[in-house]
């Protein structure tokens, strides 16, 4: 008995081994019951449920079988059965991430290219519905009940939706006389007051302490400052709590002269 198992192991063909850097190759945690996002796609929000499955695919190595790079081999090829395997397992990943009733609807697609053009020609189109209201909804946002934190990251959301629909307006040439970096900066002080419009009345301020600054501090540097702020009003009643303006501009000196290395051009006025 032994000797025919060595005769039967001996005469067949290893199957090919795949390189962990191969699109092809499959991880022992892999399963076909995997989901790449944590919420399923229910028909609202392409654009933030699409990125989260390429980020996902991107980390999997198998980017290549949704966007073309990774074309299915010939049948006579050794490696015919391996990437139908792994093709097999990107489409049960992107079914497993969808709602049911989506799912269902696209079932018996051919393969997961065809899968992933098919929920792309539904669902993912710029048109001008779909700019007016996330427009709407970041111009009708404010604070209201939320903390800062929470007001933020829902504002912040909304304008990467809207920029993930205009990334194709969006121009990608290599700027050397400084234009794209003014447009841009423009566009981040756009928002610093959008943002700080959405504020309540207990922020006056500490929101014109902000407005004070030269230049306006990033997103991220105001953000930071209201946190100080909600945070100091934690422990303090609204009565007794007071802002200093020239105290907040001279902090914003500081930290801009260092890094500019302390010229008197980093000076916050």
């Amino acid at each position: 008995m032994v000797e025919v198992v060595e005769s039967n192991v001996g005469s067949s063909v290893p199957p090919p081994s795949f390189d962990v850097g191969s699109q092809l190759y499959i991880h022992p945690s892999d399963s076909a019951g995997a989901v790449l996002v944590p919420v399923p796609f229910d028909g609202i929000g392409f654009s933030s449920w699409k990125r989260g499955v390429l980020r996902s695919l991107s980390v999997k190595n198998k980017l290549g079988f949704i966007n073309g790079e990774c074309l299915k081999p010939s049948s006579t090829s050794p490696n015919y059965c391996q990437w139908e395997r792994c093709d097999a397992m990107v489409t049960s990943w992107i079914l497993n991430s969808l709602s049911k009733d989506i799912a269902d609807s696209v079932e018996y697609v051919f393969d997961s290219l065809e899968l992933w053009n098919e929920l792309k020609d539904r669902y993912d189109q710029t048109n001008g519905a779909k700019l007016y209201q996330i427009q709407k909804e970041i111009n009708d946002l404010s604070r209201g009940s939320l903390d800062i934190t929470s007001y933020y990251t829902k504002m912040k959301k909304l304008w990467e939706e809207l920029n993930n629909l205009c990334v194709k307006n969006q121009c990608s040439c290599l700027c050397t006389c400084g234009a794209k970096d003014t447009v841009y900066k423009a566009e981040q002080d756009r928002r610093l007051i959008q943002f700080l419009v959405g504020l309540n009345e207990a922020y006056t301020i500490i929101r014109g302490s902000i407005l004070m600054m030269k230049p306006l501090p990033s997103m991220g540097q105001a953000f930071a400052l209201l946190i100080q702020e909600e945070k100091q009003r934690e422990f303090k009643p609204n009565s007794q709590f007071f802002a200093d303006p020239p105290s907040m501009c001279a902090n914003s000196s500081i930290g801009q002269s260092r890094q500019t290395g302390g010229n008197s051009g980093g000076r916050g006025f």
